[in-house]
């Protein structure tokens, strides 16, 4: 493993890690109350802390007074969410404890971890060179094909599965939130 793929590792694990912590802090708050989320509603809310980073990118100004790294937290932690939610399916009242939230948690987290380190081999860290304007764009693309793929019901021909494009959707996130720290 080259220094630079090592490193990336470990800025990966930093950024995950602060989103944990936050995830944490807002089940003690909530408990698991995103159980409740419909795949629509959760592919709802990716778009719009989506499109307020692009907002944010365009406009140069916000108004509520967070800012764009926060929104790429977000996306990290709905991203996760996602992928729990289409493993377990989603209810209509909360049905997971703290601890079994945190648990699928490090899963998706770790899997997210394992699927940055097998493409950034193959792509050689290009997203180093790229804007963070560019992972915005790309996350937006990946929410509109997710709702493509709903409005489909999940009858693609070709394409990826939403599990996938939540996995792209974290890992640009990541990366998002890596460029924004250096």
């Amino acid at each position: 493993m080259s220094t630079t793929t090592t490193h990336t590792e470990e800025q990966f694990k930093q950024v995950m890690a602060e989103c944990r912590a936050l995830f944490e802090k807002k089940l003690h708050d909530y408990s698991a109350s995103w159980r409740i989320l419909r795949p629509s509603s959760l592919t709802d809310q990716l778009f719009i802390k989506a499109k307020r980073i692009r907002s944010l990118e365009i406009k140069k100004e916000s108004l509520v007074g967070e800012g764009i790294r926060p929104e790429f937290i977000a996306l990290i932690n709905y991203g996760i969410v996602g992928l729990i939610q289409l493993d377990r399916g989603y209810v209509d009242e909360v049905d997971m404890n703290n601890e079994e939230a945190m648990a699928l948690y490090d899963r998706f987290a770790q899997q997210a971890l394992e699927l940055m380190l097998k493409k950034n081999h193959d792509y050689n860290e290009a997203w180093r060179s790229m804007r963070v304007s560019s992972y915005t764009d790309f996350i937006l693309t990946k929410i509109q094909r997710v709702k493509e793929i709903e409005d489909l019901g999940g009858a693609t021909l070709v394409s990826e599965g939403v599990d996938a494009n939540y996995m792209d959707i974290i890992n640009y996130a990541v990366f998002g939130v890596i460029k924004l720290s250096e």
